[in-house]
């Protein structure tokens, strides 16, 4: 969420991830029900699935709100985001030039507050190992481009990891021979997650 004002005007900017239309119009609907006395709710998202995209000017004069909201996104290439702007009236007209900027500032703000990340295709696994060898593979495991879910202690240890599909191989590959095939990941889920850009 963020706020931008100009000329008595306040623009509330929300953003969230959303998979499905279903998902941006129950958070456009949230939105709406939170700030009831605002004078206007504009949005825009665009998904992934089939390039499926929507924006509105909720009132606001045609091409001055929805559409600027829209070029925030298409323009970062961002998708599986909605973003909505909530706007109390300050009593003073913007214009045309002025509510478009004011719209696409209220979604780059909240775009910003809530932070964009780059969507890879991921495969998550899964593997148990003895205690006996955890340092080991826990300071290998560091050198690695992974994101470790989640460390279970029973028995043994089991892991629960996600790796970038363009860098599975490599590091099935590493994990055979550190463990010298006593290891044996099974594929759990493959799937898009969110990676920090400077990890290759």
């Amino acid at each position: 969420q963020s706020l931008y004002e100009d000329r008595k005007s306040r623009f509330l900017g929300h953003a969230a991830a959303v998979a499905t239309e279903e998902q941006a119009l129950c958070f456009l609907k949230s939105v709406r029900e939170t700030y009831r006395d605002a004078s206007h709710h504009c949005y825009a998202w665009r998904l992934r699935d089939n390039h499926l995209a929507r924006y509105s000017d909720d009132g606001e004069p045609a091409g001055t709100a929805g559409l600027p909201m829209m070029e925030v996104l298409s323009g970062g290439d961002i998708v599986d985001v909605i973003v909505v702007v909530t706007r109390y009236f300050g009593g003073i007209l913007l214009g045309a030039g002025g509510l478009v900027r004011a719209y696409a500032q209220g979604s780059r703000d909240a775009l910003n507050a809530a932070g964009v990340v780059v969507m890879h295709k991921t495969n998550r696994y899964a593997f148990d190992t003895n205690y006996s060898f955890v340092g080991k593979l826990d300071h290998w495991l560091l050198t690695q481009p992974v994101q470790v879910n989640e460390r279970s202690f029973g028995a043994e240890v089991t892991y629960d990891l996600s790796v970038r599909t363009q860098d599975s191989a490599a590091f099935l590959e590493g994990l055979t021979q550190l463990s010298q095939g006593r290891i044996e990941p099974l594929l759990m889920e493959e799937g898009y997650q969110p990676w920090k850009e400077m990890e290759k």
